[in-house]
């Protein structure tokens, strides 16, 4: 099993604070001989907004050297994730949750929001520090 990432609570009780329910941690992702850890999964009860979801959030902290490498690390694990949830027929839509420090001084970036554009990648912000979401970006 993978290592939590480093703002894997904060994500976790945000998400929780805005109605969801944790439903697994480090939920295996299965397609013929390949098997991979997405961070956890949560759903979403039948009465709110987003009535009956289920996501999938992978979490990265963006904590490395370079933003650039730790984008083109999450892209690729996202588009993997997204590609063998897509061949399993999956009912859930795949996030990945970033700091919003992290947004503001890089995703905002016109480049790095081509990237997430061109690759449909949703991405749940969360404000670490006071726990919560902040915004959700399909």
């Amino acid at each position: 099993m993978p290592a939590k990432d480093a703002i894997h609570d904060f994500v976790k009780n945000a998400l929780i604070k805005d109605g969801w329910t944790i439903t697994s941690e480090n939920y295996t992702i299965r397609y013929e001989e390949i098997k991979l850890f997405a961070d956890l999964t949560a759903e979403r009860p039948l009465v709110a907004e987003r009535s009956g979801q289920k996501i999938i959030v992978e979490i990265k902290s963006f904590l490395g050297t370079s933003p650039m490498r730790d984008l083109e690390e999450a892209v690729g694990q996202y588009i993997i994730y997204r590609n063998l949830l897509e061949a399993l027929e999956s009912d859930y839509d795949i996030y990945l949750a970033i700091n919003q420090r992290v947004y503001i001084t890089f995703f905002e970036k016109k480049a790095i929001q081509l990237i997430v554009q061109q690759n449909q990648i949703r991405l749940i912000v969360v404000d670490i520090e006071n726990e919560v979401i902040t915004q959700w970006i399909s």
